[in-house]
Parts: structure tokens; sequence; C-alpha cells
């Protein structure tokens, strides 16, 4: 009954919220939603309360048994593989269906389909970027060379087709009935796409804002306040790693003319600040039970239903836990027997723009190397909820889709612009994570990377043989210095990738001499490295509070771990706030009155870590916003998108040039500002700012307040089904990285002993329902750096067992 008061609650909230979020033709039928048989209330229930003892599959070789931990974590017990994915399909289904049938909606451009024409700007950006195609070219690329992996999705298709047949109208995902639309049949095509998704959600690039510093700045300022490689580097691979092979040659063209124009075109998004990971492995000769320790936490969007699926998938030759993906088969960051591996984002420039000049207004032809060539053409058409479908024409060039265009956020500039990308040719990304499943040892898991072009991630990798590893691995276009770092003229030939640097020439290493590998966004390689690396969105501080951490550390137990994942030092307050305060002190003939004196006091007995329950990093982010802010406003140009110079290189020009000419701003006359200049203005601003606050929010004015940590409904006005005000420290550049929206979406330790040890959670539940005791169960052992136990299971060793659930073939 608590769950049946609380469904009552959020339901009332959401009609409120549709009501006011959408035109009245598009609020779902009330009597519908009311209808006390198949209405919303059917959906107050939690999983166990309608267990089923026996189900029956069409196309199973043989029965699978399914036992429900008491999370609701389903470990699942097959004969054979296309048994195991049927019942990860059907599994899944019936916990997630609603979102994986979303995310897929939204990764295609299908969303306007349900909920309307607000909805039509953003699906057809989706179409215009071409993830649908790159879909059907990775659809057509399992067709025509990896048959074996399209075996195993249909059978995984085949599972979660027949939970939909069977699902009653009464147990329908809640947000069905809200959105008024119904299920329907998955398909291969679906998990290709989801998977393209993934790789659309994690790349990002600054063309757009580059070119238009470039023509503000110059490129040598450009490359001095945005440089190719940090200072202070310390990379994923060891910076003194020894490259044993012969590079492929990749010259520079004697001139490179760049498109010479500043542009109004609204940038696609890039992954919102605090998308990133932290993973590492340490040797067992620093583990005080002498085995290997493997960690992961994928830093991505809060939402529920949780990003992830917990599961246990076990056949005779294998079983393999960890972290599912809804829609995908397999254990995408986990453990088996004998090996762990995880996952984070390599941050690498495989997105590049070109500007395209079309013949006439047909555009059927486009001028390469001085020469008309022709474009194809690629029709659309979107369906709107209550109104026509929309028609949008996109032209196709050997590039890539023309996504910006006289048709699509012009801007008033008749400019086309072409998007090249690894996610849009045919991959087999699936199979990376079925063999991962099944890999035994490190060639295995170097086979298995094999398959993967995107998005480009860092495999960290460990075995119970004592291997540890790390590869920086996806499909990287060769290219020469600073090619797509602007956006390059689409009729010249000496812009096009050079081809891909071979798999078995990205950076990778095993069993190196400190004892551990770690990744957290940074660069990847030292200066030794031959090819050319570049990316907007390098991390600067995460990663050197990891390895020093890691250099120290000895005797290294799963308690140590779980404390340096959830470890809130803000390594970038530590190095910048010291000089702040310092130098804003050098005017000593300047008067702090009362309230400045009480911001100077919680500045200066913070001690760095991002608790949830102090006031220091409130009073540091809003001096560091106001500072940052007030050095580099000059840059703006209006509606032409730049991006400013990160928190790193502000801080390094900060602490070593504070009389740069940099810090003077142009606009002004008569004075030449510095350093000092920007922290005194700043530090004003932050005053009245935390006054402010304080006003409304009194003296209790925390950080876990003042963040306001929401795990929200994958629909954002939903937000009756969201969580807000989660009490949990961290921050962006911390290693505990969670943020307003962001953070560890999944945190899991493997020790690689004899017996595996496992510990993982993430912030969520397992039930997709949001009335169910499951949905959200585990948000508070997350948000206080908790786990649970994840060890391995036997049908017969399933601790506190909830439910069993047999799928049997058909008679």
């Amino acid at each position: 009954m608590k769950y049946f008061g609380f469904l009552i609650v959020f339901i009332i909230s959401l009609v409120l919220a549709v009501g006011l979020s959408v035109n009245l033709g598009q609020v779902p039928p009330l009597g519908y939603l009311m209808d006390p048989y198949h209405g919303f209330w059917q959906n107050a229930y939690s999983e166990d309360d309608f267990a089923q003892e026996t189900l029956a599959l069409e196309g199973l070789q043989a029965p699978v048994t399914v036992v429900y931990d008491d999370h609701l974590i389903p470990h699942v017990f097959a004969g054979n593989k296309a048994d195991l994915m049927m019942a990860q399909g059907y599994v899944t289904a019936k916990h997630r269906l609603w979102q994986m049938e979303f995310q897929t909606r939204a990764a295609g451009g299908r969303i306007a389909e349900i909920v309307g024409s607000a909805a039509l700007d953003f699906d057809r950006m989706q179409r215009r970027k071409g993830l649908g195609y790159g879909a059907k070219m990775g659809l057509q690329f399992l067709e025509e060379n990896e048959p074996a992996t399209l075996e195993l999705i249909s059978a995984y298709t085949q599972g979660v087709n027949q939970y939909i047949d069977q699902l009653d109208l009464s147990r329908m995902p809640v947000e069905y009935k809200i959105l008024d639309y119904r299920p329907e049949q998955w398909t291969p095509y679906k998990t290709v796409l989801l998977l393209k998704y993934m790789a659309d959600m994690l790349v990002g690039d600054r063309d757009i804002e580059f070119t238009n510093l470039r023509h503000v700045l110059g490129e040598s300022m450009v490359n001095r306040l945005f440089p190719d490689i940090p200072s202070g580097n310390d990379p994923v691979i060891e910076a003194d790693h020894v490259w044993d092979f012969d590079p492929l040659p990749v010259h520079r063209p004697d001139s490179v003319v760049y498109p010479d124009f500043s542009l109004l075109i609204d940038p696609v998004p890039a992954p919102a600040p605090g998308t990133g990971s932290n993973n590492w492995a340490v040797a067992g000769e620093k583990t005080k039970n002498g085995h290997p320790i493997l960690a992961n936490d994928p830093h991505l969007g809060l939402n529920l239903p949780s990003l992830w699926y917990a599961m246990q998938l076990s056949i005779p030759e294998y079983t393999v836990k960890g972290a599912t993906l809804p829609g995908a088969l397999g254990v995408i960051s986990g453990f088996n027997e004998q090996v762990a591996w995880g996952v984070t984002n390599a941050t690498r420039d495989v997105r590049d723009w070109y500007a395209i000049t079309f013949k006439d207004h047909n555009r059927l032809e486009y001028r390469y190397n001085d020469q008309w060539i022709q474009s194809s053409v690629r029709v659309e058409e979107i369906p709107v909820k209550g109104e026509v479908a929309y028609l949008d024409t996109v032209i196709y060039t050997h590039y890539g889709p023309v996504v910006y265009d006289e048709n699509f956020h012009p801007n008033d500039q008749k400019m086309n612009f072409a998007l090249k990308w690894t996610a849009h040719e045919g991959s087999n990304e699936q199979q990376t994570f079925l063999d991962l499943n099944a890999a035994r040892n490190h060639g295995d898991y170097l086979a298995a990377l094999d398959h993967y072009t995107a998005p480009a991630q860092n495999f960290v990798f460990a075995s119970s043989k004592g291997d540890i590893a790390m590869k920086v691995q996806g499909k990287f276009p060769l290219k020469w210095p600073e090619q797509g770092k602007y956006l390059m003229d689409g009729n010249n030939p000496v812009f096009e990738w050079n081809g891909y640097i071979p798999y078995g020439q990205n950076p990778s290493t095993l069993n190196p001499d400190r004892g551990f590998v770690s990744s957290a966004n940074q660069y990847s390689v030292g200066e030794s490295y031959p090819y050319y690396i570049f990316d907007n969105s390098f991390e600067d501080y995460r990663n050197r509070r990891i390895n020093n951490r890691l250099r120290e550390m000895e005797d290294i137990t799963l308690e140590d771990m779980e404390a340096l994942q959830f470890d809130d030092l803000d390594l970038h307050a530590a190095e910048a706030l010291p000089v702040m305060l310092e130098k804003l002190k050098q005017d000593t003939t300047r008067k702090f009155d009362a309230q400045e004196q009480a911001l100077l006091g919680v500045l200066e007995k913070w001690d760095y870590h991002a608790d949830p329950d102090v006031k220091g990093p409130v009073a540091f982010e809003l001096w560091w916003d106001a500072f940052k802010e007030s050095v580099w406003k000059w840059l703006d140009q209006g509606e032409r998108p730049i991006v400013y110079p990160d928190n790193f290189m502000t801080t390094s020009l900060m602490r070593d040039a504070p009389n740069d000419s940099i810090f003077d701003n142009p606009a002004t006359t008569g004075q030449t500002e510095t350093v000092v200049h920007h922290l005194q203005t700043s530090f004003d601003q932050a005053s009245r700012a935390y006054q402010d606050l304080k006003a409304t929010h009194g003296e209790d004015l925390v950080w876990a307040k003042y963040k306001n940590t929401t795990i929200q409904h994958l629909v954002a006005n939903f937000s009756a089904f969201s969580r807000e005000g989660i009490f949990t420290g961290g921050g962006r550049s911390i290693v505990n990285a969670t943020s307003e929206r962001h953070g560890a979406s999944w945190r899991m330790l493997v020790e690689l002993g004899p017996e595996t040890r496992a510990r993982g959670i993430y912030p969520g539940g397992q039930s997709g329902n949001p009335g169910s005791r499951f949905y959200d169960n585990f948000i508070e052992t997350w948000a206080e750096g908790n786990y649970i136990d994840f060890g391995l299971r036997t049908p017969q060793d399933v601790e506190n067992v909830l439910f069993t659930t047999t799928l049997k073939p058909t008679d």
C-alpha cells in the first residue's frame, strides 16, 4: 500500500506536468489513465508481487533458470549462448521495456511521433547527424561480414518481442499510458542503433568554436591557449612507454588554407560538462592479498530508469556479471571467473566538419577538387503526433550528411556544413562485448577489441593470472597536425583523412613497472607517440589525483579502492585557491567588509574536500566562475559560439603569468587589467552572490544543498519520477565526479583471486517502474559511497532469493 499511495502522488504531479508542458491536444486521455483495470493504478506494484514460476518462450532449445536476488538482480542460467541471449532480451524487456524503446526512439529521431512538434527540431538534428544512417551501415556490415553476431542479436530480439507480445495492458509501463502510445516490436536494427547512440553521447568536437576563435585571435594564440598536448600531462599510457611498431607516414601539406570566416551556426551539442569516467587496475604486487584489483566508474547523466541494468549471465563455458545496457547484448562493464574489464571515454576527435559548395539550389552536385561531383538525397519522413509527417531533405556527400544548410539552422548564413564521423561506418561493437564476456586472458581481450570502432574508449583489463592492461581503442583517423581542429574546405582534397591508425598501433600497455594502469579522460600518451592526437576536452585533475594516490598506495584492499572511487579532494581548488587568496591580498590598502570577511573565512578554513556538509566548495565555485568569466569575457563574439580556455590553462596563467597581456580586456580604455584586477572584481561579485544565497537558503547553505544533485527521469518534465536533492559530495573535476546532473553512473570493484570478489552499485534500481520498491532503492547506498556484494553465483548459492522463474521451450 505504501507504493500504491506513492504512485498516486506521482501520477497527479505527472498529469499536471504534462498539462503544463504541452498543448491540450497532446494530453493523454484521463479516462484511460484512471481506468481501474488498465490505468496507472495497475502500475503500483513491485516485481515480486507477480512473480511467475514458469514461462514458455518459443525458440528456446532448453530450459533457462532465472534466479532473482533480493535486489532484483537476475542470475540467468542457460545451456547455450543463443538461449542466454534470448533470455537476456526477455528479462531486460520485462523490467526496462519503455527505457529501451525510448532511447532508440531518441537515437533515431522519433520523439515527435509520441510528443508532437515540440520535439521536431531534436528529431531533425538526430537524423541529420546520421545516426540512423550509421545504424543501417552497421546492420549491413553484420549481414555481410558477421552473421554469427547477427544471429545472437536476433535471439535477443526474439526474447524482447515475446515479452511485448504477452504484455498485458494493465502491466504496460506507466510512461506509455501517460504519453498515450504502445510499444512496438524490437529489431536488430534497434540494438545497432542503441550502440550508435552511445557513440553520439560520448563524442564531441569544437570545430565551429575553434574556427571562430581562430578568426578572432589568430592561430598562434589559439595554439597557446589550447595546446594539443597539455602541460604537466600524466597520460593514460605511461609517458616513457616504448612503441614497438613502424608508424604509417602522415605528411602535413605545405600550404593549408582554412575557410576564413566566423560562423553563426549552433554547433552540435557536445557531451555535457561532467561526462567522463575513471578506471584503473592495480597489480597483485601492490595489493594486500596479492591479486589484481580492477575499478571502473563511468560518469554519465544521472537518470531514472538508470542507464545500466545489472545482470549475471551464465552458460557452461563462462559466467559473467556486471552492468548491461538495456537493448544491447551481454555485459558492458563487468567480469567473469578469469578476467575483468571496464571503460572510460577516450575523448578523441573523430568527427570533422567540411564547408560544402553546391552547384545550384538543387544541391545535386557539389564542388570537390575543383570539379562538380554528384551528391545523394535522403528524404527523412518524421511522423509528428497530431500533425502531418514532416519531410526533411538531407543531402549526403562523400564526407557524410550535410547537417546545416539553408533549411536547418541557417542563421542567415548561406553555407552548408557536412559531417564526417567514424560512427557512420559499418562496425561490430556488439561483438567486442560478447567476446569480452567469454574472455579468459589478455590475448582474448585484445582480440575482442579488434571489433571495436566507436565511441573511442579506454579499456582497462585485469586477469586472475596476474595481468593488468589498458588499451585506447577506436577507429582513429590518420591526421596531420591540426587537421580537423577547424572547419575544413570540402573542395580541397588535402583535408581528407589519410586512412586510419592500425588497431595494433593504438596506444596500449601491459603490466607496466609502476604496478598500475589508469585512465580518467586525460591525454592518451607521451610526446613519443608518433601519431597526432587532439581533442578539446582532455581532463586535467581527476587523472592526476588517481595516479598520485595509486603511486603512493601499497597493500591495497577493496576498501581502499572504495575510498578512492569516492575520493572528493578538489585538486583544482587545491592548486588554484591558495594562489587566488595570495594575489587577492596583494593590495594591502584594501579593506574587506564584514560580508567579505565571512566569505574569506569560509575559503581559508576549507581543506579542499568537497564533502556534502561543508560550505567551502560553494564559496570557491562562486568565486572561480566569476573570475573565469571576468578573465575571458572579452573573447565573446555575440551569437558566434566560442569556447573558453579550460580551468587548468586559466589557473596556470593566473599563477605563472599574472601580468600577461592576455588578462587585459581590449574593450576597456584607460586601464590595463591584470590577474589581481580580475580576482578583486570577481571576489566582490562572489561575495554578493554568497550573501544572496544565504538570504534565500539560510546559514546552512552546504555543498550538497547548493549542488542539488538530481537523478532525473528520461522525460525531463516528469519530475514526479525523479529524485532531487541527493545528499552527496564530489564535483566535476573530482574523482567522485558527482555534479548537479552527472556522476558515477556505475561503480564496480573486482578482485581477481582464486575466488573472485566484487562489489557494485549504481544510482537507481533494477526496475523501470516508478511504483516499484526496486525503482530507486540503490540511491542512498550510492550517495553514501557504499556498495552491494556483487560476486558470481551458482543457482544454488544465490543469497536471499526473491523469486525464481523458469523459461521453458514451447511444446
